[in-house]
């Protein structure tokens, strides 16, 4: 138990999308907005900014705005943050990162992905490696856990890279990555980690993890649409993306293309101060969201719980998230009922829960699913036990 309790009447009254009435459990694909958030992207678009530099005030507020961004992305996943990289999104950083590393390696080295992750962790590789003849080990899951001796049966002396997730975005499950990493940088390779669906729900900690790159998206903790890449600047520093000629060539600031989004970064350092404010309190931003996490963790455990319990109980439910260690997401069937239509039904009763695969379509298909995937429900930090109830009522009504 944490020592202060989660207030979510507190939490929830800062979201006006919740006016609707709606139960969101849609988070896994983009959370709701705090109005925190709102008013920053309104602040920074209705104040005088230009390009960033030191000269005029305009270029000068441009300028802290993505410093600050920095150092808000760095404490919330403990990196340096001379290492953050924003972009538009992790999909398209991941693609000009793969690009990028690509360039060093040669016809028979070995890249390693796992049919555990999204494809936006496992396509830029694969395409990657194709392009410059390298060869593609996959790592297998067993059910829907993703053993460290998965990754270790592929890897070589030849392995250039692994990709792994940090949290599958379908079913929840979080590998052992710090483990992961040991046997990736025993064999001499580097790890790129996909937090997309882990950042959300964990106090991340990129070194404790092993990541030598590490990427997440704002939009799915409670911010702006775009993307972060973050690793340790001398890393950085090795390796030389297609740019601009008279683009920067400083990190991180060579690996972002065109003028940054000053008010999306603004929305991401409000993001940031939301969450270290879900449990009010003083000291360094770190410590605070040190602490927010923790009992947000708590919170939203306890409702993927009271869900699966409430489902267990409906005949002919199937859940599929079983991992032992996981998120606060349900993936579920019911049996004589696609997915699609399971997910339109709930939309009738104003609960949000949709149906995919939702592009961890390697997954989906590895676990007999097929594209059609399955109904997917992820607890957020404004997840309440009626919104639970309802959903559980949802489907047991859709059943008779």
């Amino acid at each position: 138990m944490v020592d202060t309790p989660y207030d979510l009447d507190r939490t929830r009254s800062r979201f006006p999308a919740l006016a609707s009435g709606t139960a969101h459990f849609d988070g896994p694909g983009g959370s709701q907005v705090p109005v925190d958030v709102a008013d920053a992207v309104h602040r920074t678009l209705t104040t005088s900014l230009a390009n960033r530099g030191q000269v005029t005030a305009a270029e000068r507020a441009a300028d802290a705005v993505v410093v600050d961004a920095r150092r808000a992305v760095a404490d919330l996943l403990g990196a340096d943050p001379g290492g953050v990289v924003f972009g538009r999104s992790m999909t398209q950083l991941t693609y000009d990162l793969a690009r990028a590393l690509a360039k060093r390696w040669r016809p028979g080295d070995e890249v390693v992905v796992t049919r555990l992750d999204h494809d936006a962790n496992i396509r830029p590789w694969v395409q990657a490696a194709e392009a410059v003849g390298a060869v593609v080990r996959w790592a297998d899951p067993v059910g829907v856990e993703l053993p460290v001796s998965a990754v270790e049966a592929v890897l070589s002396p030849r392995t250039r890279l692994v990709a792994v997730t940090a949290a599958s975005n379908l079913v929840g499950t979080k590998p052992d990555v710090p483990a992961i990493a040991a046997a990736t940088h025993a064999a001499g390779a580097l790890l790129h980690v996909d937090g997309v669906h882990y950042t959300p729900h964990a106090f991340v900690d990129v070194h404790a993890l092993g990541a030598d790159f590490y990427a997440c998206s704002p939009y799915k903790f409670l911010g702006p649409h775009l993307g972060v890449l973050a690793a340790d600047p001398a890393l950085l520093d090795e390796v030389h993306p297609d740019k601009l000629l008279p683009s920067s060539n400083a990190v991180p600031e060579r690996f972002e293309l065109g003028t940054l989004p000053y008010e999306l970064l603004a929305g991401t350092t409000a993001a940031v101060d939301f969450l270290a404010d879900l449990v009010p309190g003083t000291g360094p931003r770190r410590d605070r969201l040190r602490t927010s996490l923790a009992a947000l963790d708590e919170h939203e455990n306890a409702q993927r719980d009271r869900l699966e319990q409430g489902l267990r109980a409906v005949p002919g439910v199937t859940i599929w998230s079983t991992a032992a260690s996981r998120t606060p997401t349900t993936l579920f069937t019911v049996d004589g009922h696609e997915p699609a239509a399971v997910y339109r039904h709930l939309a009738g009763a104003g609960v949000n829960a949709p149906a995919s695969h939702f592009y961890a379509v390697e997954c989906a298909r590895f676990l007999g699913l097929g594209d059609a995937g399955a109904v997917r429900a992820g607890i957020a930090p404004y997840t309440s036990p009626s919104d639970v109830d309802r959903l559980v009522a949802g489907v047991a009504a859709l059943v008779g």
